[in-house]
């Protein structure tokens, strides 16, 4: 079935032309009071980005993501794989927050918080103009032979982003390994560690790949999130929205000119000067209504904002408004289904703070070992042996390290000759142990034992143990 005339738009995208190829993107140079808070905003958060990898609380780093390990650090809290359930719930509190926002504020996390537009529009693009010139002189560049002066703006060009690229990639692998291992491969030369030198040029490789070429293509076609806002918006969501209304009138827009009484003719407040397309980072146009491709940059808004002011008319023309408000002129509420999420996201920050409360610094695992039966000894005395895994989740060493049956129903010992044990910080310590109860306190052939973990004279941890013996007839 054939599309509407007006809804033609949504058939394809900005940036592919009717041959199917790159439609590359030119936008003007964007100016305004929103620029100017995103612009604080980008460069808090770029600031936070390569900083907190260094950053460390109680010798923890502050942000950290090792996958290969299995060690992750958030806001300086270390989380082992035993804490993996702590680890998706925080996750999923991340979720539910930019879901939250989704539903009350639109695409705004892609506007103003999301990496790759704080990148491609504060970092890349601001480089892009002060070498290439603005949209018309791009666009004129593009169209330029090679002779010297577009290879030398091309070149620096190019050069400067790779150099960027291979800065964010060793931010980006500090998250993964940390930064002071970062830091003493760096000392220590490239070629020392190939094995983690090749994948940081694939990483710069692949940064640069996103940042010279893919663009705004990850936006429009690569991330899941632009797919998910069209399930959360509805009529009462905030968005970057055109006043269709107003901007329309009873007889659509029409072209500016001076000591024209528009109101009389019919046309609505919009001159139709595409100020609001060229601007736009994905190269649609908003006056279309709320779009897939729309990352809410507020790029448009500040640009028809200036070209009101030109021609004497009022301010947000674009705006951030719902549905409902350009339609019914009816406020933002604090609607069910928003109070739903923030339900769902208050129950969730208290299982989490309960976990996190209730955790252990150290994780003790103790394990029959595998193969093995009870060894009888004299004076009825029944003994298993077992492994023992101690993880310690602090930045300390703990010392003095001993286990005991709880109730004093049995002892403990060490297969090493040490009477205690030292576990490292953030580090473990394993071995082997034996557990030895008499025949007569045994409740049948499996018997649920408690043993408890104490460092020095201090309650650490506690784990249970299954302890066999013979089986008893009666």
């Amino acid at each position: 079935m054939e599309a509407p005339p007006n809804e033609v738009f949504r058939d394809s995208i900005a940036t592919i032309d009717e041959e199917g190829k790159r439609n590359w993107i030119f936008p003007k140079k964007p100016a305004g009071p929103l620029y100017e808070k995103r612009k604080l905003v980008s460069y808090f958060l770029l600031a936070f980005l390569f900083a907190a990898p260094f950053i460390k609380i109680n010798g923890n780093q502050f942000l950290m993501f090792n996958v290969l390990e299995r060690r992750f650090n958030i806001f300086g809290l270390p989380f082992w794989p035993q804490d993996f359930h702590l680890f998706v719930i925080s996750m999923i509190i991340g979720v539910v927050f930019v879901t939250l926002f989704t539903v009350g504020f639109g695409r705004i996390f892609c506007g103003w918080i999301c990496p790759q537009t704080i990148f491609m529009e504060m970092v890349f693009r601001r480089i892009e103009y002060a070498i290439e010139g603005d949209r018309n002189k791009q666009m004129r560049l593009k169209r330029q032979k090679w002779d010297a002066e577009k290879i030398r703006k091309r070149s620096l060009k190019w050069f400067i982003f790779m150099i960027i690229s291979f800065l964010i990639a060793n931010i980006f692998l500090a998250y993964l390994i940390g930064s002071d291992k970062l830091l003493n491969y760096v000392k220590n030369g490239p070629f020392e560690h190939m094995g983690t030198f090749i994948p940081l040029i694939i990483f710069t490789a692949v940064f640069y790949f996103v940042f010279a070429w893919f663009r705004e293509q990850v936006c429009i076609i690569a991330c899941p999130y632009g797919r998910l806002q069209g399930v959360l918006l509805d009529t009462k969501s905030i968005v970057v929205a055109y006043d269709h209304k107003r901007g329309e009138g009873e007889n659509g827009r029409k072209k500016f000119r001076k000591n024209e009484d528009r109101d009389a003719l019919g046309h609505g407040d919009c001159i139709d000067c595409f100020q609001c397309v060229h601007v736009c980072p994905t190269g649609i146009d908003i006056r279309n209504g709320t779009q897939l491709e729309c990352v809410n940059c507020t790029a448009c808004i500040d640009e028809c904002d200036t070209i009101m002011e030109k021609i004497n008319k009022p301010k947000g023309l674009i705006r951030y408004a719902s549905e409902e408000n350009i339609e019914n002129k009816v406020p933002f509420k604090f609607t069910a289904r928003m109070k739903g999420y923030v339900a769902v996201l208050g129950i969730l920050i208290a299982v989490l703070l309960g976990m996190l409360a209730l955790r252990n610094d150290v994780e003790a695992t103790i394990l029959r070992l595998p193969g093995q039966l009870y060894e009888r000894k004299d004076n009825n005395v029944i003994s298993n042996v077992y492994t023992y895994k101690l993880i310690n989740k602090t930045t300390d060493t703990i010392k003095g390290v001993t286990f005991r049956v709880r109730n004093q129903m049995g002892i403990v010992k060490l297969v090493s000759n040490n009477s205690s044990i030292e576990v490292p910080a953030t580090g473990l310590a394993e071995g082997t142990l034996f557990i030895e109860m008499k025949q007569g306190d045994l409740e049948g052939d499996k018997h649920k034992i408690r043993v408890d973990v104490y460092s020095e004279e201090e309650l650490i941890e506690t784990t249970s143990v299954s302890f066999l013996g013979p089986r008893s007839y009666n």
